[in-house]
């Protein structure tokens, strides 16, 4: 599957500039004093609870909504009041998005393509994009759920956008479709498209995102790549035993483990220093089966959700 074209025009402004967003509903601060950058080609991941303003504030880099104070910057025009001239140059896939399932995936996008003024190559070149080229002429009704999703990001391509914004695209899939879509998205960000991407799926945004903000309660409580946000949330490292191996008793005695715990068919053990307890665990129980776990985005995720 070829690359989509890389994107034109004027590169120098950040694709994404916030200063101090503000937005209210009633006494709920949707959005709290948010600042932040995203340059040209990096694909920026929102994560947060529900409820976290995750949504509005994408709205507001959409122009869809406007801010209550503070600065928005998109691809260095200001998106509200409602930039038409903003609209070309952005694509938007929402967690519910829009079909007509009585045409083909081909009409469909024809259709969507002809309201930017573009023709039929572009929407050949979508449809290639999303590799669904092969289902041009099947009914949308007719695409698995999988495939849905790609035809929706194929919807927000068929213009050829610099801006790309995703949410939840890989929301209802089976793991395989999911992994799918990756390819596709990964084939995105190599061509040089800014991608703004929310998701509940961690895993995910630790595998694709170059940086991610983590959004609680309208606040941005961590902003980093994943390895780095990872790699602060925690300097310790867990060795994952079976349990017919090890009991919990024998796992406090060995040298160098904070703490044990008794996890279904497994003995969890934590320590500061994992190469003298291999070699520990070695020694007692074998390494047959055993693994070792550090710390992940899920588990950066959740110790600030909880926590703040």
């Amino acid at each position: 599957m070829p690359n989509p074209p890389a994107p034109s025009g004027n590169t120098t402004a950040p694709a994404i500039e916030l200063t101090g967003v503000h937005k209210t509903y009633d006494d709920i601060r949707a959005v709290d004093n948010v600042s932040l950058t995203v340059p040209r080609g990096e694909f920026f991941g929102l994560i947060g609870p529900n409820g976290a303003g995750k949504t509005t504030l994408v709205e507001i880099m959409e122009g869809l909504r406007q801010a209550d104070s503070g600065s928005v910057s998109v691809l260095g025009e200001s998106p509200w009041p409602r930039n038409l001239g903003l609209l070309p140059r952005i694509g938007l896939q929402t967690q519910s998005s829009a079909f007509f399932f009585r045409l083909t995936a081909e009409e469909h996008l024809r259709t969507v393509a002809a309201l930017y003024g573009v023709g039929r190559d572009a929407v050949a070149r979508a449809l290639d994009i999303v590799g669904l080229t092969e289902k041009a002429g099947e009914r949308v009704e007719n695409l698995s759920g999988g495939q849905r999703q790609r035809l929706a990001i194929a919807s927000a391509l068929s213009h050829d956008p610099e801006l790309i914004f995703l949410d939840e695209p890989t929301a209802a899939l089976d793991p395989q479709a999911r992994r799918d879509l990756w390819k596709v998205l990964r084939d995105l960000k190599g061509a040089g498209r800014t991608i703004v991407y929310t998701t509940h799926h961690l895993d995910e945004a630790q595998a694709l995102c170059d940086r991610v903000a983590i959004i609680v309660g309208g606040r941005i409580t961590a902003l980093d790549t994943p390895n780095r946000l990872m790699a602060a949330s925690s300097s310790t490292t867990r060795l994952v035993v079976p349990a017919e191996r090890l009991t919990l008793e024998q796992a406090k005695e060995l040298p160098g483990v904070i703490e044990a715990t008794h996890e279904g068919d497994v003995v969890v053990l934590e320590t500061a220093e994992s190469g003298p307890l291999l070699a520990a665990v070695e020694k007692v129980a074998g390494l047959q089966g055993v693994q070792t776990r550090t710390a992940s985005l899920e588990d950066v995720y959740l110790q600030l959700t909880k926590t703040t």
